[in-house]
C-alpha cells in the first residue's frame, strides 16, 4: 500500500527537480552572460527613462486605501465563488445554500457601505443640486 502511494509522487518529484534545474540554469546563465556596468544611475530606481525627481514618499488620501481594501475583499470573494462554481456538482444543495448565504452577506455589506457613504468619493451630489437650484431661482 505504501509503495503504491509513493509511486504516485514520482512525477511530482521529477517535475519539481526539472523546474528547479531550469530556474537555476536561467539565473546562472544571466549572471554569466549578463552585462556588467556601473554608471551614475545604475542603482537608481527605474522611472521609465525619465530621471527621478522629488521624493517617492507621497501622501495618499484615506479613500485610496479604502478602495484598495474593498477591491481586495471583493476580489477574494470572487475567487471563492469561482471555486464554488467549479465544484458545484460535488457540493450539492448544501454548497448552494452556503454560497447563497455568502452572496447575501456580500450584498448586505455592499448596501451598508453605500448607506454610510464609504463609496462616495466625488463631490456631494445633493449639495451640488441644492446650490444649483439656489442659483437658478435667485
Amino acid at each position: 500500500m505504501f509503495l503504491e502511494q509513493n509511486n504516485a509522487l514520482w512525477p511530482f518529484v521529477i517535475f519539481a527537480i526539472c523546474v528547479i534545474a531550469i530556474v537555476g540554469a536561467m539565473i546562472g546563465l544571466s549572471f554569466v552572460l549578463g552585462e556588467r556596468h556601473n554608471e551614475k544611475t545604475t542603482g537608481a530606481p527605474y522611472e521609465s527613462g525619465i530621471p527621478p525627481t522629488g521624493d517617492a514618499r507621497l501622501r495618499f488620501s484615506s479613500s485610496f486605501y479604502l478602495i484598495a481594501m474593498f477591491f481586495v475583499i471583493f476580489d477574494l470573494d470572487a475567487a471563492f465563488i469561482m471555486l464554488w462554481a467549479v465544484s458545484f456538482r460535488e457540493v450539492g444543495l448544501m454548497g448552494y445554500i452556503g454560497v447563497a448565504v455568502f452572496i447575501g452577506l456580500l450584498l448586505v455589506l455592499l448596501i451598508y457601505e453605500l448607506r454610510i457613504g464609504a463609496l462616495d468619493f466625488g463631490p456631494d451630489g445633493k449639495k451640488i443640486l441644492k446650490y444649483y437650484k439656489k442659483e437658478k431661482s435667485g
